[in-house]
């Protein structure tokens, strides 16, 4: 079992909703600030949003107003609720456990510490 562990994707039609999860270990939420990436057929992995410790959330511009990150301490869970989903929403979504330096600014993949295994999104038009 991996120490993050994704679930909520699926298949969902243009303008529609998903709200993925990521269950992490204890060790690696309390230590890490989190986020969520995703990689598109034939394309780089990009970040998509991350949340700090206080709670502070960043997202890219293409998603912003869109997507919510969240996190329960209670359950060590990560969340991310997707709304108005667009067919270029389609991608393979990860969360991502981020190194100190990476917390402040939008989620880079150089600034991954640990991943998870991915969770499928597809958007039909």
């Amino acid at each position: 079992q991996g120490q993050l562990v994704e679930s909520g994707g699926g298949s969902v039609q243009s303008g529609g909703s998903l709200k993925l999860s990521c269950v992490i270990s204890r060790a690696v939420y309390s230590r890490y600030c989190l986020g969520w990436f995703r990689q598109a057929p034939g394309k780089e992995r990009e970040g998509v949003a991350s949340i700090n410790k206080d709670g502070s959330t960043i997202y890219v511009e293409s998603v912003r107003g869109r997507f919510t990150c969240s996190q329960d301490n209670a359950e060590n869970t990560l969340y991310l609720q997707m709304n108005n989903l667009k067919p270029e929403d389609t991608a393979m979504y990860y969360c991502a456990a981020l190194m100190d330096e990476y917390c402040e600014d939008e989620p880079l993949v150089n600034g991954v510490a640990y991943w998870g295994q991915g969770t499928q999104v597809n958007v039909s038009s």
